[in-house]
């Protein structure tokens, strides 16, 4: 199939058709998290954004090289820089070493990426392995003359900067109006201008984490980890840059101020920003207390949920909305993505159950033009699921025999919703993995031998009993030419 693939280009502020630099190859950079915390539905948007434009570049057949850091050092509590590592300070509070609290947390990240079912980059560097490279980028930087040493201290001067280029260009942001905006804390009289953002932090006395420079112990500043990881792996120009919402500015603004200044010219061609997951209208994020980790989502065990929503729950419920729109967490709308996508997962189960015949009366060609319409269409997700449940509502004809397939068109809507539903969207079936679904299918299972025999038997009071008696318990019967089916009622 031809690529036609758009993407929203946040540089250009327009969709462009996505053309790689050296295809079939394609370099996709990502922000990762920073290790100091569970991980929580804030951070589960970015991975499933970026997993999906991962398996749907390698579905278009790229080779792709994805790398996602982790941000392990040089993460400021705030983007002025000034104040504590926020993995050097949690390292305090809990008594532990630094890196014993990046591996402690680097594994639970792991672990619910597992569990939502993204796949792993290609490569995952930290930053804390990368010191002497970033320390070269700042001697660059240095030499062409878009930063300086003020006590100890290795500050990017924006000033110098954009009198050559153009600082602001990603976010739309005016210098004059960021200089009239930003003012200048206590403890930085060292910089030049209040908009300086550090690349080399001179360590004090008590912090844990530190490195030896040319301009004394310190360490990095969080800005540069990203331009230095995302070159060394990807080149001075590569493909896609990815990330949220709120890192476009300041954190990938400075990324092309630094790789601009190191280099004189963009690292990057296009730039992809999913938007926020939002709690009653407020950005959800660690900061502002108002997140729900994933554990607490797959086990139920906050507050503010009403039940516990699985991990494909979750991902069906990103999916559901554009990467480029809000999203809002609610109950309510966590349990319509539990039933839409026990719906769409039971149609796939269907599926596989229809019989090929000699007639046709199905369009499954237009059927798969508008889902691939849909992903080439910058990724629209929610109307490619729209699509999808109009196919799940024609493999629900085709069962009750109100429609006929072919053997080539039942072929066709196989493969379609394999890869569709699977490989592309990043679904998975996990209700028949549980012990207490398998438990239930039991109990069903002989509680409708019951009903067979006592139906033979043309017992029917006793069949229509147990039918009730499983209706009444929230499980739904559907007799079948082959036998039953039964679901658990939302």
């Amino acid at each position: 199939m031809e690529n036609k693939l758009t993407i929203y280009n946040t540089l250009s502020r327009k969709k462009e058709v996505f053309e790689p630099l050296n295809p079939p190859f394609v370099g996709l950079y990502v922000c990762g998290p920073t290790v100091y915390g569970d991980a929580h539905l804030g951070h589960a948007r970015p991975a499933i954004t970026f997993d999906l434009l991962f398996r749907y570049l390698q579905h278009l057949g790229y080779k792709v090289r994805y790398v996602r850091n982790i941000t392990d050092v040089g993460h400021l509590v705030n983007d002025a820089d000034d104040g504590e590592d926020k993995i050097a300070r949690k390292a305090k509070l809990e008594q532990l070493e630094p890196m014993e609290i990046v591996q402690l947390y680097t594994n639970r990240y792991h672990k619910n990426m597992e569990q939502l079912n993204t796949i792993p980059p290609s490569i995952e560097p930290h930053a804390s392995g990368h010191i002497i490279e970033q320390q070269e980028l700042i001697k660059r930087i240095l030499q062409n003359g878009f930063a300086y040493e003020s006590e100890g201290n290795i500050y990017f001067d924006v000033e110098r900067y954009n009198q050559k280029y153009h600082y602001g260009k990603l976010s739309g942001r005016k210098i004059d109006e960021l200089f009239a905006n930003t003012r200048q804390l206590d403890g930085q009289q060292e910089k030049r201008n209040p908009l300086d953002f550090a690349l080399w932090k001179k360590a004090s006395p008590e912090h844990i984490m530190r490195w030896p420079s040319p301009w004394g112990d310190g360490f990095p500043g969080w800005h540069l980890e990203c331009s230095c990881m995302s070159q060394k792996y990807l080149g001075d120009v590569f493909d896609i840059h990815g990330g949220g919402l709120d890192l476009q500015f300041p954190h990938h603004e400075c990324e092309i101020a630094q790789s601009t200044a190191a280099y004189g010219h963009d690292a990057v061609r296009y730039w992809m920003h999913n938007n926020m997951v939002t709690i009653n209208g407020q950005k959800m994020g660690k900061s502002l207390g108002n997140f729900i980790t994933l554990d607490q989502l797959f086990s139920g065990q906050n507050d503010v949920l009403e039940q516990a929503y699985s991990p494909m729950t979750v991902r069906f419920f990103i999916l559901q909305a554009h990467y480029r729109s809000p999203l809002d967490f609610s109950n309510e709308a966590l349990k319509a993505a539990q039933k839409g996508y026990e719906r769409l997962m039971a149609a796939v189960k269907q599926l596989d159950k229809l019989h090929a015949t000699t007639e046709n009366t199905v369009d499954i060609d237009t059927l798969k033009n508008n889902c691939y319409e849909a992903l080439n269409d910058d990724l629209n997700t929610p109307i490619l699921i729209s699509h999808l449940f109009e196919g799940v509502r024609l493999i629900n004809s085709i069962s009750a025999g109100n429609e006929k397939i072919n053997a080539e068109n039942l072929e066709k809507l196989k493969t379609l919703f394999h890869d569709c539903v699977f490989d592309i969207l990043g679904l998975q079936g996990e209700e028949d993995s549980s012990a207490s679904n398998q438990a239930l299918g039991k109990v069903i299972d002989a509680m409708m031998n019951v009903r067979k025999a006592a139906r033979a038997n043309k017992d029917w009071a006793t069949s229509d009993r147990i039918r009730d008696e499983l209706k009444n318990a929230g499980i739904q019967i559907k007799d079948t030419k082959e036998g039953y089916e039964w679901s658990l009622e939302n």
